[in-house]
C-alpha cells in the first residue's frame, strides 16, 4: 500500500511543540562549543489526545487490514492446533515463540544473541550481557501476556520493570517508573536542541498515558489499527528513560491478547518489523506529522510476515519433538526422560538445576534421566566436564537459529507478503 497519494492518507492530529529553556548538566564534560550549542530554548513535542480518534481508512487500507487480521487468526488457530495435538507441549511451544518474539523485538535495538546464549542465559550459564538483556525482553512479553486482562497504565509498568531489571547499566530503581527527566534521540549530547525528536517533558506523561489506555480500552476499532496506533502513541510519549522499543512492543502484544484476536502464544509480529527497520521507524516519524497510514500498513505487513515464519516455526518445532521421541521408543512411559522431553521445546540447554527445579525432579534422578536423552541421541552434553554439565538439543536449536537467519536473509532480499 503506498502513501504517496493523498487518497490514502489516515489523518491523525500530528504532534504539537512547546518551547523549554535547557541549561546542559555537568557542562564540564563536554567541549565548550557543545555546551554553547546546547544552551538555550528547545522545542519538546506535545502528542495529541487520541482516545477519541475517529479513523477514515481508504478501502486499500481496510482490505489491508483485514487481510493481516485473516492471516492472524489462521496462523493463531494453526499453533493451536499444533499444540494441542500433544497437550505436554503445549507450555513449552507457546513459552518458545514467546521468547523468539522477544529476540526480534530485542533486535531492532540492536541487541543480538544466538538461540543457544539465550538459553543458556536462562538458566544463568554464559556471561553474554546481550543475552542477559534479551532474558528481560522475554520477561517483559510473559508480563505483557500474563497481565493482558486488563491493559492498564500499572500493567505497562509491570512490562517495563520486568525488562529492565535484566539490563546492565540500568539503574533498578527507575525499573518500572515513567521518567522524570526530559529525553531525546539523536544528534546532541549534552542537550536537546539539536536532537532528531525531542520526546515530551515528563510532566505531560500521566495524562497521555490515561489517554492511551484509555484509547486502549475502545472496542469500535479494527484490532490491528488500534495496535499499531497505540504503539506508535506510546513510542512517541516515550514514557521511559530506556527501554521504551522493546516495552512498546511487548505493549503490542498485550493488545493483541486482550482483544482476543490471538490466544494461544505470542505472535512474532518483531520478527515482521526486523524485516525493514527503516521502514518501521520511518512510519512512525510519518505518526507523529499526522498521517497513521504507514505505521498501520507496517504492522499489517508484519503480521503477514509473523503468520507465514510463525507457521513454519510451530511446524518445524513440532517435527524436532516427534523425532525425539521417536528415538525414546521403548523406554517405559512414566520414565523421568519423558518428563524432560516437551521442556526442551522451551528450553533446549539445560543443566541439573534446572530440571531438578522446573519439573521436581531429585537430582539423581534428574541425572539419569539425562543420561538416558544422551544415550538415545536426544540431547548432546556441550561442557565435558564431570561437574556443572549444560546439555543441549542440538536440532531445536538449529530450528531456532534457522528461524532468525530466514528473517535475515528476508530482510536482505526484501521480501514482499502484500
Amino acid at each position: 500500500m503506498s502513501t504517496d497519494s493523498t487518497d490514502n492518507l489516515i489523518p491523525i492530529e500530528p504532534i504539537s511543540f512547546e518551547t523549554f529553556d535547557w541549561i546542559p548538566r555537568a557542562p564540564e564534560m563536554y567541549p565548550r562549543a557543545e555546551v554553547t550549542r546546547q544552551t538555550g530554548p528547545y522545542q519538546a513535542a506535545v502528542t495529541a489526545s487520541i482516545v477519541g480518534w475517529a479513523p477514515r481508512l481508504p478501502a486499500e487500507a481496510l482490505a489491508d487490514v483485514e487481510d493481516a487480521t485473516r492471516r492472524l487468526v489462521e496462523f493463531d488457530l494453526h499453533a493451536q492446533r499444533t499444540l494441542a495435538s500433544d497437550s505436554p507441549a503445549l507450555g513449552p511451544m507457546a513459552a518458545i515463540l514467546l521468547r523468539t518474539e522477544a529476540a526480534s523485538s530485542s533486535q531492532i535495538e540492536q541487541l543480538t544473541t544466538s538461540a543457544k546464549q539465550l538459553a543458556l542465559a536462562e538458566i544463568d550459564e554464559g556471561d553474554k550481557a546481550n543475552a542477559r538483556a534479551v532474558v528481560g525482553n522475554v520477561h517483559a512479553m510473559e508480563a505483557a501476556l500474563s497481565l493482558a486482562g486488563e491493559v492498564t497504565e500499572e500493567s505497562i509498568l509491570a512490562m517495563h520493570k520486568a525488562l529492565m531489571l535484566h539490563q546492565r547499566g540500568f539503574d533498578p530503581v527507575f525499573a518500572g517508573r515513567f521518567r522524570d527527566e526530559q529525553v531525546w534521540f539523536g544528534h546532541g549530547e549534552a542537550g536537546p536542541r539539536t536532537a532528531d525528536f525531542v520526546a515530551p517533558h515528563h510532566d505531560r506523561i500521566p495524562t497521555a498515558m490515561l489517554d492511551l489506555v484509555r484509547f486502549v480500552r475502545r472496542e469500535d476499532l479494527p484490532v490491528l489499527v488500534q495496535v499499531a496506533v497505540a504503539h506508535a502513541q506510546f513510542e512517541t510519549i516515550h514514557p521511559f528513560p530506556d527501554g521504551n522499543g522493546r516495552t512498546g512492543r511487548a505493549f503490542a502484544q498485550s493488545i493483541l491478547r486482550n482483544k482476543g484476536l490471538v490466544r494461544s502464544t505470542a505472535v512474532p509480529i518483531s520478527a515482521g518489523l526486523l524485516v525493514d527497520v527503516d521502514r518501521y521507524f520511518a512510519a512512525l516519524g510519518s505518526f507523529r506529522e499526522g498521517d497513521a497510514a504507514q505505521i498501520i500498513h507496517e504492522f499489517a505487513r508484519a503480521s503477514r510476515v509473523a503468520a507465514v515464519t510463525g507457521s513454519g516455526l510451530v511446524d518445524d518445532l513440532a517435527s524436532q519433538l516427534e523425532e525425539s521421541r521417536a528415538k525414546l521408543a521403548g523406554i517405559r512411559s512414566d520414565a523421568a526422560a519423558w518428563r524432560i522431553l516437551p521442556a526442551l521445546v522451551s528450553q533446549p540447554a539445560v543443566n541439573t538445576k534446572y530440571v531438578v527445579r522446573a519439573l521436581g525432579l531429585g537430582e539423581m534422578a534428574a541425572l539419569r534421566a539425562l543420561d538416558v536423552l544422551v544415550e538415545r541421541g536426544v540431547l548432546v552434553e556441550m561442557t565435558g566436564k564431570s561437574r556443572a554439565r549444560v546439555w543441549q538439543h542440538r536440532g531445536i536449536l538449529g530450528v531456532l537459529d534457522e528461524y532468525a537467519a530466514r528473517i535475515r536473509r528476508m530482510s536482505a532480499k526484501e521480501t514482499s507478503f502484500e
